[in-house]
């Protein structure tokens, strides 16, 4: 039986319509920004494996730091008990993030890091005495598929079998040039009742909505809105986090404080599960008493898992590396470079950049859609040239690893615009 045909008789897939899908990619080996499947053909991972393989496949340094915690320390009950990487990495997250950051609580993935920000911030509100029942969040987020961060992400498009036991939510729109007034005007609306306990969002860029992108002054604006009204804030970082917007996090573009920040995918360089959800000094005090019951009873079996801890530390180290900073600085450059190559491309209804994201929303004359039918044709396409790029729907986006290299990178940039010729001429 070959690898495709035990997939197909046990497997069910992510995301997937198994009905009319195209059978899986077999791939078999990683290296650098390559995948390999079985048959030997190789794919540049331009999405960097759903935006979490930062330093690149088979990195030697993560492989080598993960092999020696491994033979040292496999795993551990995390529940009375701590060890060496855990503190290390509570340390050197804390040290990263912005100065009012102290303690992480450790979970699985990026859906319950936002989980837990979640319990926390109803759960810092209760233990206060203070009744405080109210979620704000932008129109289009997605905050992952357990049921706290489905009940704060766009209703509809992946999980309107559930809706009927999403707690309720208010949403602002998505913020843009044309409404930013109007979407100020109702956040202040909205949070002056003082019924709101959190307000959650993706600073700088949603990605499933499309990866679209609004400004830091924005986010800023709304931030503090927020804080005027006692309004607890929760930056969603898992696809912006390690250095995707341009900076280590996207909230350092702005200047107001937040509550917690969470973070997942590139946090362990993308090669093992964990969830981070950090915040202050003041939110795990209101957790401390005498009574059980005011404690965050909230946890995981994998809960700090010391090889995903050392993937953690591993990756901070690298990012201490002249060699991974000019690898972020060549994707800005060019990206910025390609930018202004196609400037003017009436195919484009809209192209920017955030850091290593690149955002290329096609023009197909109306809505922009998830389910554009344009979506499957590049993706083939793409394939066809050696590269593995998931648009969503009309919107192909670059985030590759930051090892990838000028050849590769234009290897890329090339087909982005062979496939748009083929396409417009068709």
């Amino acid at each position: 039986m070959t690898l495709s045909e035990k997939d197909k008789q046990y497997v069910w897939h992510p995301f997937t319509q198994a009905q009319t899908s195209p059978e899986p990619i077999p791939i078999v080996k990683g290296e650098g920004v390559w995948l390999f499947d079985e048959e030997g053909k190789k794919y540049i991972d331009a999405n960097s494996s759903w935006w979490t393989i930062i330093h690149g496949h088979a990195h030697p340094y993560m492989v080598e730091q993960i092999s020696n915690q491994l033979s040292i320390l496999d795993h551990s009950i995390f529940a009375g008990a701590t060890h060496p990487k855990a503190a290390e990495v509570g340390e050197r997250i804390t040290n990263v993030l912005p100065e009012n950051f102290a303690k992480v609580f450790f979970s699985d993935n990026g859906s319950t890091a936002v989980e837990v920000a979640i319990k926390m911030v109803y759960q810092y509100w209760h233990n206060k005495g203070i009744k405080k029942k109210r979620f704000l969040a932008i129109e289009g987020s997605y905050h992952g598929d357990t049921f706290g961060a489905m009940s704060v992400g766009q209703r509809g498009y992946f999980n309107r079998p559930f809706e009927h036991l999403f707690f309720d939510v208010d949403f602002i729109p998505f913020p843009t040039k044309e409404n930013i007034n109007e979407v100020l005007v109702k956040a202040k609306e909205l949070l002056s009742s003082g019924d709101f306990a959190g307000f959650i969002f993706e600073p700088l860029v949603q990605g499933a909505a499309g990866m679209r992108i609004y400004e830091a002054d924005w986010l800023n604006e709304l931030v503090s809105i927020a804080k005027e009204h006692e309004v607890m804030t929760i930056a969603d970082e898992v696809m912006t986090g390690f250095y995707r917007s341009g900076k280590m996090f996207a909230i350092d573009h702005i200047q107001e404080e937040v509550d917690f920040v969470c973070m997942s995918k590139g946090l362990t360089g993308g090669v093992m599960a964990m969830g981070l959800t950090a915040t202050t000094q003041k939110v795990f005090d209101a957790f401390l008493s005498d009574e059980i019951g005011t404690a965050l009873l909230h946890g995981h079996s994998f809960t700090a898992n010391p090889i995903a801890c050392s993937a953690v530390c591993a990756s901070l180290d690298l990012f201490e590396k002249e060699n991974t900073q000019k690898g972020i600085e060549k994707i800005v450059s060019s990206h910025a470079n390609f930018l202004e190559k196609i400037k003017g491309d009436k195919r484009f209804k809209s192209a920017r950049q955030q850091g290593t994201i690149l955002s290329l929303e096609i023009e197909m004359g109306d809505e922009s859609s998830y389910f554009s039918p344009i979506r499957t044709e590049a993706y083939n396409y793409f394939l066809a040239n050696e590269i593995l790029l998931r648009p969503l729907g009309n919107v192909i986006f670059f985030n590759p690893p930051y090892v990838i290299n000028e050849e590769e990178l234009e290897h890329v940039y090339s087909h982005i615009l062979k496939f748009l010729d083929e396409y417009f001429r068709a």
